[in-house]
């Protein structure tokens, strides 16, 4: 899925200076960007998201406590 949503956001970076040097249509440059940072962001997050169960499952593994906030 990160790949995925990486793989969106760049192309969607792509079509975004498209319509920048194609003329400079503002609303399409500001709605491909705007779905390209939301992109890189939901991939962040499904990362960040996968390396905490990795966490908690090495957690439970070993019988260590996590570490308290």
């Amino acid at each position: 899925m990160e790949l995925i949503l990486n793989i969106l956001a760049v192309a969607l970076v792509g079509a975004a200076a498209y319509f920048y040097f194609g003329g400079g249509d503002w609303d399409r440059i500001f709605a491909c960007l705007v779905l390209a940072s939301c992109s890189f962001f939901l991939s962040m997050r499904f990362r960040i998201k996968k390396r905490l169960a990795e966490y908690h499952a090495q957690q439970a593994e070993t019988g260590e406590e996590p570490p308290a906030d």
